[in-house]
């Protein structure tokens, strides 16, 4: 058994590269294929809703999906049908062959990434320790190897639909050579580390217990909406913040986003280990903090090392943030983690589409680097909405930890 779960834990870091990599490479062939297709940053902005659309669909399709059928059935496929969906932007001729491109291949992105993230539930809880983090900072590791590739392809002077194609193929081969590995379906009452307390809420009675779930996966949406959403705002206002805000070259402003995305992946590498440690609430909730602390100091700090120094700390403090709510609806109700994770990530989605938009409205009204004040109360609230992670498993855990357990 120890041998398949790790096999299992291997398996699901593949297919998070997978995900992150296959959208990584749509985002990679944007300006070739905007170019191919004729179309102006306007019309490209309101192509790319259809994504957000379609993946928000995929999410709530394959969440129930994966409850009733598996993981191992709903994500292999998932992946077979995002990479083979990839070609479809590359093949695109005009606006409306696009929008139909991106509202498959989005919803075949959203129903890998629920259906990844509900079987890194079932391996957690079968682990017995905190392991989601890992699997999210795998997902950027993805993006960071779709972006070596599609350099690759465009020095080799390769056309959009043929680099898509050829990730597409392998993205295909990938997710059937580690189907096998995946956890098979396991009944709540048999799940592995049920029993253990380590990350299951303690059952008072079914109905009260499945009333508790509903509510608290709710919350858990609401503040995965308004973590995700200042995840969207940085990825398109940060390097523009320090263009426009600050005056840096445009050299010199792209690492505002490096700077944050680079924070993101190591605070993601290292928080499971600290959630083993201190808990998953006391992360998200000082996590959120120290995200309200950077990104104050970029909206009031009017020099240079201020602003790097506040993406940073913005990064750093969301990283693990995601992992712990998705973490939590997951267990939330064994029985239904994959509905449950759909719920979350599927509002999350909405705020990580809404966030450059809600930032873009209030530029109307205020300078950009005041519009941030808004990222600063909504990581405030989430930091005070944090006691939503509070279980009796937390406290189990934290007991074990003081008795020296692993």
């Amino acid at each position: 058994m120890e041998r398949s779960l790790r096999a299992a834990r291997v398996a699901t870091y593949v297919y998070f590269v997978l995900c992150g990599t296959l959208m990584g490479a749509w985002v990679v062939h944007i300006p070739a294929i905007e170019d191919r297709v004729g179309i102006s940053h306007a019309t490209l902005g309101g192509l790319l809703v259809l994504l957000g659309l379609g993946a928000f669909i995929g999410m709530q399709v394959a969440g129930p999906l994966t409850d009733r059928l598996g993981s191992r059935v709903v994500v292999p496929a998932s992946g077979i049908l995002c990479g083979a969906s990839l070609i479809l932007p590359g093949l695109a001729r005009d606006p409306w062959t696009l929008a139909g491109a991106l509202l498959v291949f989005g919803f075949c992105n959203g129903c890998l990434d629920v259906s990844m993230n509900a079987h890194a539930v079932h391996v957690e809880k079968a682990y017995g320790r905190p392991v989601m983090s890992g699997f999210h900072a795998t997902f950027s590791v993805g993006g960071v190897l779709a972006s070596l590739v599609g350099a690759g392809a465009a020095s080799a002077a390769l056309n959009p639909a043929a680099g898509m194609a050829t990730m597409g193929a392998v993205g295909v081969v990938i997710a059937l050579a580690s189907a096998r590995a995946l956890l098979p379906a396991i009944p709540a009452a048999e799940s592995p580390g049920a029993d253990s307390g380590s990350l299951a809420e303690t059952e008072p009675s079914p109905a009260v217990e499945q009333r508790g779930a509903r509510g608290r996966v709710r919350l858990l949406a609401v503040l995965a909406l308004m973590v995700m959403l200042c995840e969207g705002a940085a990825n398109d206002w940060s390097a523009l913040h320090l263009k426009d805000v600050l005056g840096a070259r445009a050299g010199t402003a792209a690492f505002a986003y490096g700077t944050f995305a680079a924070a993101m992946t190591l605070g993601r590498l290292l928080a499971d280990r600290l959630v083993a440690r201190f808990g998953s609430m006391a992360i998200l909730g000082h996590g959120a903090a120290t995200a309200a602390v950077g990104i104050t100091l970029v909206a009031l700090g009017p020099w240079m090392w201020a602003a790097f120094t506040g993406w940073a700390l913005f990064g750093l403090g969301l990283s693990g943030c995601v992992p712990q709510l998705f973490s939590a609806a997951g267990h939330a109700d064994p029985a239904a983690a994959g509905a449950n994770v759909s719920r979350v990530a599927g509002l999350g989605y909405v705020g990580m589409l809404a966030g450059p938009a809600v930032i873009g409205w209030l530029t109307r009204l205020v300078a950009l680097d005041h519009a941030f004040v808004l990222l600063t109360l909504l990581c405030a609230t989430t930091a005070a909405g944090a006691r939503v992670l509070r279980t009796g498993a937390e406290h189990t855990r934290r007991s074990e930890l003081a008795a020296g357990s692993h």
